[in-house]
């Protein structure tokens, strides 16, 4: 018998998606960010005395039955924050699939930016070869215990704070798209890495000249690229960039701003001026984000709430359909 899980996501803010997973017997529940950036799980654990632990939920592994060290010490730094901690198996449960023996992350020491976290932890969609100390990603169980009844996974992400965000595993839920699914080979096994060809407004190339590498990722809010891309495209649309590196623009002008249109592999996928804007307390401002000079451009959650997004192990490959 082969199952599929539906995984319900909070939007916290349009920042991040995450969801409560299970570990242990009997079940200890953690609010986890659903990440195709990266590869590990880890929360925090009792062992851990940073900020960032004491105000979220923390793994106890005295309290369950099928908790066991692995032995091995963890360490990961992402784009914002870092966690160390031991590495250990345990029984997670993820959207009604329960993965036996699964491998994660059990916190000593958090960044002080993840005491701002809504969620506790992190679990990693991307490939193997990305993963901490070597450390089998969740997906990767699913498949090899034959609880997924296809290799793959697909987001839906809902904007607007709106609850409806979900991560099927095993499955295609076609209430979420409209039209035909576009299927791009992965470039590159690592992140959900495809070629990008361009970036154009009203038919300019004003990004990514000549092609570059691109990976879709739930765990980024921000569309990001290279500095000088970004400026350029952030001009293009008329923004102004202040000395944060925010680039704002007049809520009024929303309406008259142009699309952006990101070509992947041959394919146009266009965003609206109102899906790459957002308004908070300080104005309406761009989600292009400033990367410095890393030349990888990030499609995370401003890219994605547009485009229903499967993620193909079976056949390397992503799919993107227009949000029904």
């Amino acid at each position: 018998f082969y199952q599929t899980g539906d995984e319900a996501m909070t939007n916290d803010a349009d920042l991040s998606y995450y969801g409560v997973i299970s570990i242990g017997t009997p079940p200890q529940s953690f609010n986890v960010i659903f990440d195709t950036g990266s590869s590990n799980l880890w929360v925090p654990s009792v062992y851990c005395s940073s900020q960032a632990c004491q105000n979220h939920a923390k793994f106890n592994p005295a309290q369950s039955s099928t908790f066991t060290w692995a032995n091995k010490p963890v360490s990961i730094q992402y784009g914002t924050g870092s966690m160390t901690g031991r590495l250990a198996y345990d029984t997670v449960s993820v959207g009604g699939i329960s993965v036996t023996q699964q491998i994660f992350g059990a916190s000593q020491t958090e960044a002080p930016f993840m005491a701002n976290m809504v969620a506790d932890g992190i679990l990693g969609l991307a490939f193997p070869n990305l993963a901490a100390s070597g450390a089998t990603p969740v997906f990767d169980n699913m498949m090899s215990q034959g609880l997924v009844s296809q290799n793959l996974f697909s987001v839906y992400l809902s904007g607007n704070s709106a609850q409806g965000s979900v991560v099927s595993f095993g499955d295609i839920e076609s209430n979420y798209y409209t039209g035909q699914i576009t299927w791009i080979p992965l470039s590159s096994e690592t992140y959900w890495q495809i070629n990008m060809d361009s970036v154009t407004i009203n038919g300019n190339t004003v990004a990514c000249n000549g092609g570059c590498q691109a990976i879709i990722d739930t765990g980024t809010s921000q569309i990001v690229g290279p500095t000088t891309d970004i400026n350029n495209m952030n001009s293009w649309v008329g923004a102004t960039t202040d000395q944060y590196g925010d680039a704002t623009v007049n809520c009024n002008n929303i309406p008259n701003m142009p699309e952006v249109t990101f070509t992947l592999n041959g394919n146009a996928f266009t965003i609206p001026a109102s899906a790459y804007t957002s308004q908070n307390s300080n104005g309406c401002m761009t989600g292009f984000g400033n990367g410095g000079t890393q030349q990888l451009w990030i499609l995370g959650d401003v890219f994605i709430r547009q485009y229903y997004a499967i993620f193909d192990r079976q056949n390397n490959n992503v799919g993107l359909a227009q949000i029904a």
